[in-house]
C-alpha cells in the first residue's frame, strides 16, 4: 500500500513538472536535432517514457527535472542514430505562421544558425553544458549531477566556453 502512494505522488509530481519541463525539454531537443516538430515530439517522448519508468525512479541527488533531461539527452542520441542521414526538407512544405513577421523568423533562424556553427569550436561537453543550462533552462548543479560532474566544474566550463563563443562570434 505504501509502495503504490508512493508511485501516485511521483506521478502527481510528474504531472506537474510537464508544464514546467516540455517547452524547456523541446527547445533543448530542438537545438540538437534542428527539426521543430520532431524536437516536440521528443519533449512528449520524454514524459511517456519518464511516466513508464515512473516505478524505478529514485531521487539520489539527480532532481526528477534533470532526470527528465537525461531521458531527453538519450532520446536525443537514439533520433541521431535513427537519422544518420540528413533529411531535406522541400521549402514549398515549410509552414509559416500565420500573422507571424517573417523577416524577425528569418533573422532568428539565421542567428541561431550563426551560434550553432560558432559552438562548433566547443568541446561535446561545453556544447551540451551550454544546451541544458541556456535553451533547457537547468541550474549549473542540476546539469553538474546530470552530467556527473561539480556545480563549480559545470560553472567552469560553461565560462570557458562563454569566452571562446564571444570571441569567435564578435
Amino acid at each position: 500500500m505504501e509502495r503504490r502512494k508512493e508511485l501516485k505522488e511521483k506521478e502527481v509530481r510528474l504531472a506537474s513538472l510537464f508544464e514546467e519541463y516540455y517547452d524547456r525539454i523541446a527547445r533543448y531537443a530542438f537545438t540538437r536535432i534542428g527539426d521543430r516538430g520532431d524536437a516536440e515530439d521528443l519533449a512528449s517522448d520524454v514524459f511517456v517514457k519518464a511516466l513508464k519508468a515512473l516505478d524505478s525512479f529514485e531521487e539520489r541527488g539527480l532532481p526528477m527535472g534533470a532526470w527528465l533531461f537525461k531521458i531527453a539527452h538519450n532520446l536525443v542520441v537514439d533520433y541521431h542514430r535513427r537519422n544518420s542521414q540528413r533529411r531535406i526538407t522541400d521549402i514549398e512544405k515549410i509552414d509559416i505562421e500565420a500573422g507571424g513577421d517573417l523577416a524577425m523568423e528569418v533573422e532568428t533562424r539565421l542567428e541561431m544558425e550563426r551560434v550553432t556553427q560558432a559552438m562548433e569550436i566547443l568541446t561535446e561537453d561545453q556544447r551540451e553544458i551550454i544546451r541544458l543550462r541556456f535553451y533547457g533552462g537547468l541550474s549549473s548543479a542540476e546539469v553538474g549531477a546530470m552530467l556527473g560532474k561539480s556545480d563549480g566544474a559545470v560553472r567552469e566550463a560553461q565560462s570557458t566556453a562563454l569566452k571562446k563563443l564571444r570571441i569567435k562570434l564578435t
